[in-house]
This record gives structure tokens, sequence and C-alpha cells, in this order.
């Protein structure tokens, strides 16, 4: 921890856990550092980052928050879910975070190491997932390490993150709210809150995670399959045949269990060097909405 502390207040980089997947942080507010980031991972510079933030006292300063905002932070923070508002401090968040945008993502993480990092900073930090960009999100230090570890001066290990999806990206600007990702909050308990969410097309570029081709392996992927081809790698979801390169993403067709294994499996199927990477039909209800979100983005194509 210490460690980890003093390389964010040297403008260095720290692989951090979160529960959401391992992020590559830096101090929102040094452009210098938060550069470092976007060279580590192969980003580009117009996707934003998210600032994660203790709790919404910390928030508050950051951005003008609602009360729809404070009414999602009240319910879900600490926890997976971003919330996007008007910038009120260009400093704290340096306009190379934020994309030049004048707004500015914001989580409050659950994880204990990634609380106990922004309660002893005391500043804002941003943390887009610890890999090189477009690949799938590591949610072992391993796989952190494996990605972009060479760029950190410190690591923390928080153990494989329990929800394995990156958080659901809500707008919050003048007009209807709007779901910009969808992640481990799902639509249906934002809109029990707000009511119905509108289409993102209006604020899609204030969010991370909208490239078409992204979280991506080396392999082609083939969705909604039923089974394999040969050459090819199979995720399956639910009852499945077993085998080498049949990697199952609940055997109990858990949608939550699904979504931590996610990325894991994608990077294990993917070692095969498989022809491709067939992947079994997800259902689209509530968290199933986040994963096929990945996947279809995996493959290459969204919608």
């Amino acid at each position: 921890m210490d460690a980890a502390l003093t390389a964010l207040a040297a403008g260095e980089l720290v692989i951090l856990p979160t529960e959401t997947v391992y992020g590559l942080a830096a101090d929102a507010g040094d452009p210098v550092a938060v550069a470092r980031i976007f060279e580590a991972k192969g980003r580009p510079r117009f996707n934003p980052l998210i600032a994660h933030v203790a709790d919404i006292a910390d928030a508050r300063p950051l951005a003008r928050l609602d009360e729809r905002a404070l009414r999602l932070a009240q319910a879900f923070w600490p926890g997976a879910l971003t919330l996007v508002a008007p910038s009120t401090d260009s400093a704290a968040v340096c306009d190379l975070a934020r994309a030049g945008l004048d707004t500015v993502a914001l989580r409050a993480p659950a994880h204990p190491l990634a609380q106990a990092v922004l309660r002893g900073f005391g500043r804002p930090v941003v943390a887009p997932s610890a890999n090189r960009s477009g690949r799938p999100s590591p949610t072992t230090l391993a796989d952190a390490l494996t990605e972009t570890g060479e760029f950190a001066a410190a690591a923390l290990d928080g153990g494989p993150c329990a929800v394995g999806l990156e958080s659901t990206v809500v707008s919050l600007l003048d007009g209807p709210p709007r779901l910009l990702r969808p992640g481990a909050v799902t639509r249906g308990e934002i809109e029990a809150l707000l009511g119905p969410l509108a289409e993102a097309e209006a604020d899609a570029r204030r969010s991370p995670g909208r490239l078409t081709r992204h979280y991506a392996p080396a392999a082609p992927m083939r969705l909604d399959a039923l089974e394999p081809r040969a050459g090819e790698a199979f995720l399956a979801f639910g009852a499945a045949p077993t085998g080498p390169a049949v990697f199952n993403l609940s055997e109990r067709g858990d949608l939550a269990e699904a979504a931590a294994r996610l990325f894991s499996l994608l990077r294990a199927a993917d070692a095969l060097r498989p022809s491709a990477i067939a992947v079994a039909p997800i259902p689209a209800a509530g968290l199933g909405e986040a994963i096929n979100d990945r996947l279809r983005r995996a493959a290459g194509h969204v919608g």
C-alpha cells in the first residue's frame, strides 16, 4: 500500500484491484501521469477515463450532481455504477482524463484495497482496465501484470474480481438519463429508481467501452453458437459437452457467475490459439444485457 501511494504521488502508474476488473491507476489531476496510461494501454485519446473517488462527499466537488445522480449514488455506491455529470473541477480531473469533454465520469469502487488507496491518496484516481486497449479486461493480478505490468511502478493483489465486468455507465445531463454502458448494476435496478432510460447515442462519446471492437481476443468470435465447429474453442453456458477446448461460463446457468468468469475464460480459450471462439447463447435479461454487450464488442459488432 505504501508503495502504491508513493507511486501515485510521484506521477507513476499502479495496478489496482476493484470489484469489477483490475485497473491501471494514476492521479486524475496529473496530465503527464494520465498520458502514461494512454501510452501503456495504446488507448485512443478521445476515449474518456473514469475518475474513482471514495464516496459521495469526494464526488461532490468534481461534478454537478443533481437529485437523480445523488439518488443513484446513495443506492449503488460504493459499487459498480459510474455516473456521467457536468464537470465542475477541471484541475482535479484533468482535461486529458475527460477527453476534452465538459463532463466527468465518476465511480466509488467497493473493493477494500481500492477504497484504501483512494482514502490514503486523498484525490481522485483514474483507473481504466489494466489491459492493452481492445483486449479482454484483466480480472486477476496475473492477467493485469501480463497486459500492462511493465508500465506499473506498483501493483496490489486483491484476488479475482468478484463482478468481472466493467461498471454500468449512466449519463445524467440535461434531458432524460441514458444508459451508456450496461454492467453489473442492471437496467431494471436503475429504472426502478429513475424510470425509463433513454438510448445512449446522444451521449455515447462521454463513456468508455463504446468502441465497436473492444474486449477482444486474438481469435475471431462466433456468437449464439449451439456447438463448436472443428478447431474452435467453445464458451458454454449451462448444460454442455465437456472437452479440452470447452469452457463453461456457468454450468448452472447463473448470469452473475458467467459475468465474473467471462474475461478469464475468453483469455483461456484464446490461449489455445483456436480457429475461432464460439459462444453459446446468453439470455438477454438482467445482467445478460451487459454480458452480451461485451461479447458483441469482442466479436467486432454491436447492435
